[in-house]
């Protein structure tokens, strides 16, 4: 299967100092790609932030989740701070310039609004689906396995009409004792579960490349892929350091007649800028979300850079993905 897909988009360059502590998951940097020519694109409205010139020339990519306000809406947690390694229940609304908390949105891939949690040193991702209140509040049960800092994103578009899609991102921090973890090296395959997902394709500054993420199970290629929050794959790309944050959605559909339900997923992205990039590819089988995991070395400037992971994995070099929290 060859489905092109496309990604929503967000870029920027701030530089943000790690916390002081990390967990054990997942997280990573904003990929953008070009146009999608399908209803996926209204994410790459979403989150825009300043343009600029990538270290090689290329126009850098829009990138969100940097701010906490844009565009008159602000993400208020009401919880900035929860336990190591205990369930707690995030709450938080999005308010607009009165300071009202919003309480009529745009559904979008099943959902009013998608809250992404990712940990600064990028090893702990969840993907939370909150429910919200009938003033507003948006609340959702969650344990963040380490202590240190983390970043919460709001990913949504608001109900009024003409209104595109924002991103907006505020920091949480997770109290315990804190101990910061290198990021995970490149590499072409994560596990999960069981499930091993390769990575085939290169990331370049301003130049649209093919990611295809294959899936397969006791070394047999996963052909019977369920449709989750309508798609057959759901990638998000954080950029490190800064945190950045890319949703990218496949372009195909289930049911369009041309997207096959695996074992392939491909996307058309766009890196903003040179550096690392963590990307979580969410899949669904047998009636479970798994996320696979992969950290991405962007060089700077070269049309033909690649990821940084192998082009196969060697024994012993496939990354055990972690804690997608669905």
């Amino acid at each position: 299967m060859n489905t092109g897909l496309k990604i929503t988009a967000f870029a920027a360059a701030i530089a943000a100092t790690f916390g002081t502590a990390y967990g054990v998951g997942t997280s990573i940097d904003p990929v953008v790609a070009k146009k999608p020519p399908t209803a996926h694109d209204e994410h790459a409205e979403a989150g825009e932030g300043v343009g600029g010139k990538t270290a090689g020339g290329h126009e850098s990519a829009p990138a969100g989740g940097l701010q906490i306000s844009e565009g008159g809406y602000t993400l208020a947690l009401d919880t900035p701070r929860v336990a190591a390694g205990t369930a707690s229940v995030l709450s938080f609304s999005v308010k607009d310039e009165s300071g009202r908390k919003v309480t009529a949105y745009q559904r979008e891939h099943g959902k009013e609004l998608h809250f992404i949690v990712a940990s600064r040193d990028l090893t702990v991702y969840r993907h939370l689906h909150p429910t919200r209140a009938a003033d507003g509040t948006w609340s959702v049960r969650a344990e963040l396995p380490a202590a240190g800092g983390y970043r919460a994103f709001a990913d949504f578009k608001p109900a009024k009409k003409g209104a595109t899609g924002v991103t907006l991102g505020a920091d949480l921090a997770v109290s315990g004792k804190a101990e910061p973890a290198a990021l995970p090296p490149a590499r072409a395959t994560a596990e999960v579960d069981g499930y091993r997902v390769t990575l085939d394709g290169a990331l370049a500054p301003g130049k649209a490349n093919e990611l295809k993420l294959t899936v397969s199970k006791d070394g047999k290629p996963v052909t019977n892929l369920q449709p989750y929050l309508g798609a057959y794959g759901h990638l998000v790309a954080l950029r490190a350091g800064d945190l950045a944050y890319l949703h990218v959605h496949p372009n195909g559909e289930p049911g369009d007649g041309v997207t096959e339900p695996g074992p392939e997923v491909s996307f058309t992205a766009t890196a903003p800028s040179s550096g690392a990039y963590r990307l979580f590819l969410d899949f669904q089988h047998k009636g479970e979300v798994r996320t696979a995991a992969f950290t991405v070395d962007v060089p700077a400037g070269g049309a033909d850079a690649n990821t940084g992971a192998k082009p196969s994995a060697e024994p012993g070099e496939t990354e055990k993905a972690d804690g997608h929290g669905h």
